[in-house]
């Protein structure tokens, strides 16, 4: 795999801690499908885009702050999805035996991503972290 820096496409945007972020986030990373003619697993990226721009303002955006979105794609078309925030918390996916009734309308958005990504973690940031995913090529095809 080339790691030219040359080779990779990259978009960023932030986002301020509000309700209207999602969308918006959502709408960008559907643009940039678009724009990258990426558009094979599209409904799989906006989906995980809007659970981890949610968490983010959820669980990890502090008040008075907001998050970043990165989305890169690299040479083998490969995409990768990052969602930067300074809250502090390691998320991860809930454990499901035992859950009550009261929490059966939270907690999915990391089941989702674990099912529609091919992989996804956390990494550091200073401060806070980086939940990110990955997609392998959207269009099945090289550039």
């Amino acid at each position: 795999m080339n790691e030219d820096p040359q080779h990779t496409d990259l978009r960023e945007r932030f986002y301020r801690r509000e309700r209207r972020s999602i969308p918006a986030a959502r709408e960008f990373a559907r643009q940039t499908l678009v724009d990258w003619n990426a558009g094979a697993r599209a409904d799989d990226v906006l989906l995980c885009v809007s659970e981890l721009a949610t968490n983010a303002l959820l669980h990890g955006v502090p008040p008075g702050r907001g998050f970043l979105l990165v989305l890169r794609r690299d040479f083998g078309d490969a995409l990768r999805v990052e969602l930067h925030d300074s809250g502090d918390g390691h998320p991860c996916i809930p454990d499901q035996p035992g859950r009550g009734r009261d929490q059966e309308e939270s907690g999915r958005g990391l089941l989702l991503v674990d099912a529609l990504a091919d992989k996804w973690d956390v990494g550091p940031r200073t401060p806070g972290k980086v939940v990110w995913c990955e997609f392998a090529p959207l269009d099945g095809s090289a550039r």
